[in-house]
């Protein structure tokens, strides 16, 4: 069984403000990125879409109320890592622009034209959502939620993700969160070799 045709492919919130040195960075971010750069390419050479999904937040918010600023519109926080090898096709979706909302879930997010993640996978056919990026505990855990409380079938790609660990159990909780959602878990081995198979 080969990456099904009505699938895309989220990669949530991989900017510099989440990765090593940035001023909210989750432990270990970086070490997804070659990981999710395989996932671009497997979904990429099974000409399946790619979204990605970026914390936007103006200069003041409540947002900064509970976390220390980042991702703020147009700054080098609010890049994408520069090793991240989005297609140039990829569907940018911004989230958290309005100054009094946290916006966790990529469904809260809008694509150039202005219309909501779900409003645009539904425009492209997909009933399908692999997600990764970061952080597990936080916009992942929110985001493959969403994605499932819109009907889709939901796929966190569990080896693309990690967890701020708050407290020390957070990673486990979101999983265990996840899944009785019915969210499936899956590596690159596995949809690697199911990619593979269908050559």
């Amino acid at each position: 069984m080969s990456i099904e045709r009505d699938s895309a492919l989220l990669v949530v919130d991989m900017q510099n403000c989440f990765l090593p040195g940035g001023s909210l960075a989750v432990a270990e971010g970086d070490e997804v990125i070659p990981v999710i750069n395989r996932y671009i390419e497997l979904f990429q050479g099974a000409g399946r879409p790619v979204f990605a999904s970026r914390d936007w937040h103006p200069e003041e918010t409540t947002h900064f109320e509970k976390w220390p600023q980042h991702c703020v519109q147009n700054t080098r926080s609010a890049e994408f890592h520069p090793d991240l090898a989005l297609p140039p096709d990829a569907t940018v979706v911004s989230k958290g622009m309005d100054p009094q909302e946290d916006a966790y879930s990529a469904f809260q997010a809008v694509d150039q034209e202005g219309r909501l993640l779900g409003d645009s996978l539904r425009a492209r056919g997909i009933r399908h959502l692999y997600v990764s990026g970061l952080a597990l505990d936080y916009c992942v855990r929110y985001s493959a939620l969403d994605a499932a409380r819109n009907g889709l079938q939901v796929t966190l790609l569990i080896d693309a993700t990690r967890a701020v660990n708050a407290e020390i159990h957070d990673a486990e909780t979101a999983i265990e969160d996840l899944v009785r959602s019915g969210v499936r878990l899956a590596t690159i081995e596995t949809v690697g070799a199911r990619e593979a198979s269908a050559d």
